[in-house]
């Protein structure tokens, strides 16, 4: 039976470097579609209906999760596993809590990576390894009092963003993103923005 797997990356390398690997392999049951940005992603899933969608969560027009939450609430009927080289515990936690299937890490090899596509085109879930934080990740006591919002702002503190770009991608005031921050701080006992991030590396 022939399946369609929707690739959404915004680096050609990775989408075209996926496919490559599939053919070389002998990979003939499946077809490969490609999108670069979310809203290419799901124009495509509207087009073609394929029956997998690997979503990376950094995209010129989403960032983080905002990606998924968007992309399932669309789509509510896709089956979509995060792809990601970001494996923080806490942005793990939530792409499985909001509905992914799985969650595939990058850092896995090629082949690897197509056996995960595989078991979920077939129905099955990926090993606990693949679901949850790899081996060294310890999700940080403090989290599971944390509220939606301040579990967004923490997952881009993690990326990287700072307070106004945080403000600008979720829609808020910069004075409710540094509240936020700071509330986030003081439940996980951090004392600087530095050392929040190092709770989770």
């Amino acid at each position: 039976m022939k399946h369609t797997v929707l690739v959404v990356d915004d680096h050609e390398m990775t989408r075209v470097g996926l496919r490559a690997c599939a053919q070389a392999t002998g990979l003939g049951e499946v077809d490969w579609l490609d999108a670069d940005t979310l809203n290419g992603a799901l124009a495509a899933f509207a087009a073609h209906r394929p029956d997998l969608v690997l979503l990376d969560l950094k995209l010129p027009d989403s960032l983080g999760l905002q990606g998924l939450r968007r992309f399932l609430a669309e789509a509510p009927e896709a089956r979509v596993a995060v792809f990601s080289a970001t494996e923080d515990p806490v942005v793990v936690e939530q792409a499985l809590a909001l509905g992914a299937l799985g969650y595939v890490p990058k850092s896995a090899r090629s082949a690897d990576i197509l056996d995960m596509v595989l078991t979920l085109l077939r129905g099955g879930s990926l090993p606990q390894a693949c679901r949850e934080p790899s081996v060294g990740y310890g999700v940080t006591p403090g989290t599971e009092s944390l509220n939606p919002t301040q579990l967004r702002v923490l997952e881009l503190v993690l990326a990287g963003n700072s307070n106004q770009q945080i403000a600008d991608a979720l829609g808020l005031a910069l004075g409710t993103v540094k509240n936020s921050v700071s509330s986030v701080m003081l439940k996980l006992d951090a004392q600087s923005r530095l050392h929040l991030i190092s709770l989770f590396r």
